[in-house]
């Protein structure tokens, strides 16, 4: 049976690993992700070494310079080390020992590969971190500009599915602005609990040679140091964070894209989709499916599905590396590529793909019963108790549907057999225009308070600033 090439721990084994468990065991197939920010790492560490007065400058002038090499051969493609390397850190360390000499193999000194891909990974959530920042203030910059454009435009609005109230369609979508605020809250908020370096840890316990970890942080652009050895290198709570932060953008966009997808039925006909964001059918012609809204409904439950599994992988691991840990990269790397995926899609979906029928919207506010509340508000504001009003306007709607009337279809004479108070004035008052403008508590959908919170919502945009 043929054997595995040797591996990059010490002569204590007299065998190599058998070809399948050698597979089964290296992580360079995906950990590759992470090699700039262990080149990074490395350059750190080994200006720190010189430092502290472990290596000498011009050995770690020639870590420094070779590993930048090894960034520029992987940008090239000139670099793409295979199995016999198991994983990231130990084929940069192999390459660069390769080009500079024996001296490379110094560069791991008072680290390990523990508390090395800790920091490696720290460094690739923080910088990702900062790019789902950016694109969610892309998403809700389209929010914004739909909204604005959509203030006095009138839509349905729905509770347990059902037409409850008409709201401002500006209103609706800045409801999904607020949500994408404290998606990007929340990411800011990890930001500052990612950003601790565990790099100094050593492998559980710590180094004997007189390291400066303070030196490194400030190369890395780290705001703190982990205090405990054994946590520094165990420690996932940030990718558990980041995880669940990634899920529940993932939820937020899958709401929206459920309304898109209902809203674009012939059921709904609320909007059209372009071309440009949809596909059509093998078999029938007519079709134009919402690819786009079902693909990042369905991309949910894979981001949500790394959440359960890293928490799982965690919950009975005792102190402190172990193996399993190897699992979190290829949640992490995919639930990034998935999120940011999903923002960009959906981005160009509002931005371009979408166009609402107003003459649609139009109708469907007038077509139901959603202006029921406001007959009762009516009478409420000239003295008659709020639930005898809500009874009264309770009956008056079952003999509309008997007879198949709506409430701005009954004549005066029918208003003020219900109640002698009513005035012709009720007209006016449940008109949808009426019903909308007049909800103006702060928050409410009325279109005072709407342009208030486009005023809130380009103050925000404008306060981001992305380091």
């Amino acid at each position: 049976m043929a054997q595995s090439a040797p591996q990059p721990w010490s002569d204590r084994f007299e065998a190599a690993l058998h070809p399948a468990i050698a597979q089964f065991n290296a992580s360079i197939s995906f950990d590759i992700a992470l090699i700039e920010y262990d080149i990074t790492g490395s350059q750190a560490h080994a200006q720190m070494l010189a430092a502290a007065g472990i290596l000498s400058e011009q050995e770690v002038r020639a870590m420094v310079q070779g590993l930048e090499d090894i960034r520029q051969e992987y940008r090239a493609g000139t670099f793409r080390p295979g199995l016999d390397a198991e994983d990231v850190h130990f084929a940069v360390e192999r390459r660069l020992t390769e080009l500079i000499g024996d001296v490379g193999k110094k560069l791991h000194t008072g680290r390990s590969r523990n508390d090395q891909v800790a920091t490696d990974v720290r460094l690739y959530v923080r910088a990702e971190i900062r790019t789902l920042q950016q694109q969610l203030g892309q998403w809700q910059r389209v929010l914004l500009t739909q909204a604005e454009q959509h203030v006095e435009t009138l839509i349905p609005g729905y509770t347990h599915l059902q037409r409850a109230q008409p709201v401002s369609l500006g209103h609706h979508l800045l409801a999904y602005f607020e949500m994408a605020e404290r998606d990007w809250q929340r990411l800011e908020q990890l930001h500052a609990r990612v950003n601790t370096m565990p790099l100094g840890s050593g492998a559980l316990a710590g180094t004997t040679y007189p390291i400066d970890r303070q030196i490194t942080a400030r190369l890395l652009e780290f705001g703190d140091i982990g205090r405990n050895s054994l946590d520094g290198v165990s420690d996932r709570d940030f990718a558990v964070e980041f995880l669940a932060a990634a899920s529940l953008i993932m939820v937020h966009l899958s709401r929206f894209a459920e309304e898109v997808i209902l809203w674009s039925s012939t059921e709904f006909g609320f909007i059209r989709l372009s071309d440009r964001v949809s596909t059509g059918s093998s078999i029938m012609p007519q079709k134009k499916n919402p690819d786009v809204p079902e693909l990042v409904r369905g991309k949910v439950g894979r981001v949500c599905g790394h959440l359960q599994g890293l928490l799982m992988l965690l919950k009975g691991l005792p102190l402190a590396y172990n193996k399993d840990m190897q699992e979190d990269k290829e949640a992490i790397f995919d639930t990034v590529q998935t999120v940011r995926g999903c923002l960009e899609a959906m981005t160009i979906l509002l931005a371009e793909g979408i166009s609402f029928q107003g003459d649609r919207l139009h109708q469907a506010v007038r077509e139901d019963f959603a202006n029921a509340t406001d007959v009762a508000d009516y009478l409420a504001k000239k003295g008659v108790p709020f639930r005898e009003a809500y009874n009264l306007v309770g009956k008056l709607v079952k003999t509309c549907l008997q007879e198949g009337i709506l409430l701005a279809d009954l004549p005066l004479e029918r208003w003020q057999e219900l109640h002698p108070l009513i005035e012709a004035d009720i007209f006016a008052a449940i008109a949808p225009e009426t019903v909308v403008a007049a909800r103006n508590s702060y928050g409410g959908t009325g279109f005072a308070q709407v342009r208030q919170q486009l005023l809130h919502a380009q103050s925000l945009l404008s306060s981001k600033t992305i380091p």
